[in-house]
């Protein structure tokens, strides 16, 4: 059982002392569901592109990110959803903003170019050394297929980070 844990956690880019992959533990996780409701009312029309994007840091939720961004208050952070990786909130976990919330849009910036009709999700990586755990891209997909059939997003509509 061991050896085999050890093949499994090998093959997931996991390192041993990371632990293998614990279904209990994603199970755990707040619903899909949950992380879509809103305060507001939502429409199909509302939203009709997705953008997924690292937040740059190798750490962080809803509060550090909004923080390190020098924003006054975590409702003012640019995005709709955080999905953590461990450091800063459960791995796997989506955190839903105040933007989402109140089916807000999110402002442009010089990285992004999207309509008001994005929905922006952060996902805590920067991409590079801190690469998204197997959570954090399981948690993901699901959010991104649950959003392309409430609002009815065609997956060509669905953008990724480049690398």
């Amino acid at each position: 059982m061991t050896v085999g844990a050890i093949v499994l956690m090998a093959l997931g880019n996991n390192p041993p002392s990371a632990g293998p992959f614990c279904l209990s533990s994603y199970y755990r996780l707040n619903s899909i569901e949950e992380a879509l409701a809103s305060k507001a009312h939502q429409t199909t029309i509302r939203w009709n592109c997705i953008e997924i994007f690292y937040s740059g840091t190798k750490a962080g939720n809803i509060k550090q990110l909004a923080s390190l961004n020098g924003l006054s208050s975590h409702a003012d952070l640019n995005c709709h959803f955080v999905i953590c990786n461990g450091l800063g909130g459960n791995d796997g976990q989506i955190q839903t903003t105040e933007k989402w919330e109140r089916q807000w849009s999110i402002i442009p910036g010089r990285t992004w170019y999207g309509s008001g009709q994005t929905i922006r999700i952060c996902v805590v990586s920067d991409g590079k050394i801190t690469r998204p755990t197997e959570f954090q891209r399981k948690r993901t997909e699901a959010l991104v297929e649950k959003l392309c059939r409430k609002f009815e997003i065609n997956t060509d509509n669905v953008f990724y980070p480049a690398n």
